[in-house]
């Protein structure tokens, strides 16, 4: 797959998972794709596990993409990631093999407030 070709399908992916197209959402997975999450340890083996432990998530979910970077076989999506509103700051690192994703992780970080020996340098992001 060419580079455009893998980023028009990550953007069908993330589309889908706002959307809650479950099957969609997992077209670009391989059969035997494994998705860590290291913040709590976990590693999901199957395209099928993966699938339906996010079936079975429990809250309503919103993606948001900022943005998709990458090459080749490995791609990051940088993306807010809501739980019923509340918001996750979140990175997923993709290696596609054979035009699917082999392998992803997935880091989420909690905001926070601007510490205040730097609050006087920053400006507020969205």
């Amino acid at each position: 797959m060419d580079d455009r070709t893998v980023r028009l399908a990550l953007e069908r992916h993330w589309e889908a998972s706002d959307a809650g197209d479950f099957e969609v959402e997992h077209e670009i997975y391989r059969e035997d794709a494994v998705l860590d999450y290291p913040q709590s340890g976990e590693r999901l083996r199957g395209r099928r596990n993966i699938q339906q432990s996010r079936f079975l998530q429990p809250n309503r979910k919103r993606f948001t993409v900022r943005r998709i970077v990458g090459s080749g076989d490995l791609w990051v999506t940088e993306f807010v990631l809501s739980y019923d509103g509340r918001p996750s700051y979140t990175v997923s690192i993709m290696e596609f093999r054979d035009g699917q994703v082999g392998r992803e992780t997935q880091y989420f970080a909690d905001p926070f407030d601007p510490a205040p020996s730097r609050a006087h340098l920053v400006e507020r992001a969205a």
